[in-house]
């Protein structure tokens, strides 16, 4: 190459490199998979404050509160909005209760097709590649989305979208199931690695609310 092409190649691509970061080097989605697995697998333990909205058949809710997860395989759901309102995986079995219900629910882990569960992929040892068929990534200018349908939840997801940041970090999570209703939540305030407590991930009922098996995925 002739000395002043290879200069103004060079200029070029730094060009490219220092404008916005929606809009620079593009990465492949391989490329975004792996950045968030580096990021997640060096944790034992994550809290965050998430918002969770849902819109569709007919309906629109918005909820939020702190949301604990510890390897391997738990998770706890705290909602202050509503208050009282819990959802807890302790690695067996996944526990639901919201304040009014006159019952709790328990359900196999296993069997377990509740939104939030893809959300498990983080707590053993990641790799998106695995856990995501279709995957893609789009450049937007709140930073990069990567998107894929969860394995095992075809029949009722369409696509989730995870928002990443340059670090790795997931702080969006969107989930568009089949019948087009969508299920979206946001992260922020994240601590990583920090005390989660065998406790935590123990569920109580309130006093005189049985628990009751939840019926299996159809």
């Amino acid at each position: 190459m002739h000395p002043a092409n290879s200069v103004r190649a060079r200029i070029l691509l730094l060009s490219l490199c220092l404008v916005p970061r929606w809009a620079h080097c593009a990465e492949t989605a391989q490329q975004v998979a792996q950045r968030v697995d580096k990021y997640y697998n060096r944790l034992h333990s994550l809290r965050t404050s998430f918002t969770e909205s849902f819109h569709g058949l007919g309906m629109e809710r918005q909820e939020s509160g702190t949301l604990l997860l510890r390897k391997p395989g738990k998770m706890r759901w705290s909602y202050d909005r509503p208050t009282g309102k819990v959802f807890i995986l302790d690695g067996k079995y996944a526990w639901f209760y919201s304040p009014g219900d006159a019952q709790a629910e328990r359900v196999a882990a296993s069997q377990m097709d509740d939104l939030r569960s893809p959300l498990r992929f983080l707590l053993g040892h990641t790799q998106l590649q695995k856990e995501l068929d279709d995957l893609a990534v789009t450049s937007t200018p709140e930073g990069l989305e990567l998107s894929g349908i969860p394995k095992g939840m075809r029949n009722r997801v369409a696509k989730i979208v995870l928002g990443v940041n340059d670090d790795g970090v997931i702080h969006s999570m969107s989930i568009t199931e089949t019948d087009g209703s969508e299920t979206a939540f946001t992260f922020k305030d994240s601590e990583p690695n920090v005390p989660a407590p065998e406790e935590e991930f123990v569920f109580h009922a309130p006093p005189g609310v049985p628990i009751v098996d939840a019926p299996p995925p159809v």
